[in-house]
């Protein structure tokens, strides 16, 4: 049916044939229409998949055009991070992963990395030593003087330690106002102690003192002298805790106290006291302790390895806490030093006087003792590098290279160790820088082991 017939007002029949015949023809428009818009995106894929495959064969092909065709030629490939490093293909690093680089030939890198030799050492040049602040010294082999510092705890010398008690039971009836840590006079009085069973011992005593004062005790050519029984009946009263002093009041009045007083054995510190007033008291029990400070001991714990240079007799410096002047202490002859299963330390055992009481018992010193060492070669402890079983150096050649070498070690004092075989006297070590020439090293000689040499 013609187009114009449908412009006027046509019959129902002819309006929805009419309407039919627009929607076809629209219906071929859009299937046109999608039919151009995926033709242009099918050329837009396709171009941008060309490009991208043309920009992968050109980046693979470019190493090979540079190597082959271009005017500089690639040597190996290093490790950015290790130098050292080197591969005849690319890659990654093994240590770092990262991306291998070229080192073209006629370059300044290509100069500054030589081959290394097959024995591991490292060619350095000066200006690189400089950087990376390498130092080197000459060993000699030579007697040494070193300081051992040595933490101490200061202790009573156990033969000016006084323990006061009683050979009787009895009852505490006076205390004097000492207390631990009291300075105490010999023959000072320190408690009252009575007890009634001690009257027979001192009537006893004055017996004895009578019978020797009127004659009547063995005549003095017998085995004992006059007297052994007035000394006997003293010893008695010593051991019922009674003064001598206190005694000899007894023997000169002739009267039976009804208590007697306990007093200090000798001049000292009180150090302990275990007793209160009105206290029941069995025999034996003691009641004070007092040490004589102006000689005490300083125990001090070596270790293992150096306690067989400490020897009796040695003389040390004692440094106290807030006090200028250092003290002085000697190892003791009397004991061989103990050792500590638990800490692995020899102990050692000082003596030194105590001039005005700065040395306390329990006190911690600092104990400075010089050791002499007999001729040996000695090199800082930075110089030696400790894998665990084996220990090596690093020891300068005749060639400029630097060369690891294995040695064995001795004592160590503060910074320095001793070498007892791998060098000799007037060999070259590094003393700075070694763990970087370690590191160089290692990653050239794992380089050798893998790689084919150009």
């Amino acid at each position: 049916m013609p187009a114009g017939e449908c412009r006027g007002r046509p019959s129902v029949a002819l309006a929805a044939h009419c309407v039919a015949q627009e929607g076809a023809r629209r219906y071929r428009f859009n299937v046109q229409s999608m039919k151009r818009i995926t033709l242009y995106i099918v050329l837009i894929v396709g171009g941008f998949a060309a490009l991208m495959a043309a920009a992968s064969w050109s980046g693979r092909r470019e190493p090979a055009s540079v190597a082959n065709h271009g005017t500089r030629k690639v040597l190996y490939y290093v490790d950015p991070m290790h130098p050292a490093y080197k591969s005849d293909k690319p890659g990654t690093a093994p240590d770092c992963g990262m991306k291998l680089e070229p080192v073209y030939e006629g370059s300044e890198g290509a100069a500054a990395m030589p081959r290394a030799p097959g024995d591991g050492a490292v060619r350095v040049s000066a200006d690189r030593r400089e950087l990376i602040g390498v130092r080197v010294e000459a060993v000699t082999k030579e007697a040494r003087s070193e300081r051992l510092r040595l933490y101490g705890r200061v202790a009573p010398e156990e033969t000016r330690v006084y323990r006061v008690n009683v050979g009787i039971e009895g009852y505490v009836r006076e205390i004097s106002d000492v207390t631990t840590g009291s300075q105490v006079a010999k023959d000072q009085w320190l408690a009252t102690f009575s007890a009634p069973e001690a009257r027979t011992s001192i009537q006893s005593f004055l017996v004895a003192v009578d019978a020797a004062a009127n004659g009547t005790l063995r005549p003095a050519d017998t085995p004992n002298p006059p007297d052994s029984g007035l000394e006997f009946a003293a010893e008695r009263l010593l051991a019922l805790g009674i003064s001598r002093a206190q005694i000899e009041e007894i023997r000169r009045t002739r009267v039976v106290p009804p208590a007697f007083r306990i007093v200090a054995p000798a001049s000292g510190f009180v150090i302990a006291r275990s007793l209160t007033a009105g206290e029941k008291v069995p025999s034996g029990q003691e009641l004070f302790q007092i040490a004589d400070l102006r000689r005490v001991w300083i125990l001090a714990d070596v270790p293992a390895a150096e306690a067989q240079h400490v020897q009796s007799g040695m003389t040390a410096e004692v440094a106290v806490r807030g006090r200028p002047a250092a003290l002085r202490a000697t190892v003791s002859r009397a004991v061989v030093p103990q050792f500590d299963p638990l800490n692995q330390t020899a102990r050692v055992r000082l003596e030194a006087d105590n001039p005005g009481f700065a040395l306390r018992p329990d006190m911690f010193v600092d104990v400075h003792l010089p050791i002499a060492l007999p001729a040996a070669i000695a090199v800082p402890v930075d110089a030696v590098l400790d894998a665990g079983l084996k220990k090596r150096v690093f020891v300068e050649r005749a060639d400029g290279a630097f060369e690891p070498r294995e040695v064995q070690t001795g004592w160590r004092f503060g910074d320095r160790v001793e070498i007892v075989n791998g060098l000799s006297a007037g060999d070259r070590v590094v003393v700075a820088g070694t763990f970087l020439l370690d590191s160089e090293s290692r990653m050239r000689h794992s380089a050798g082991a893998t790689t084919p040499r150009p």
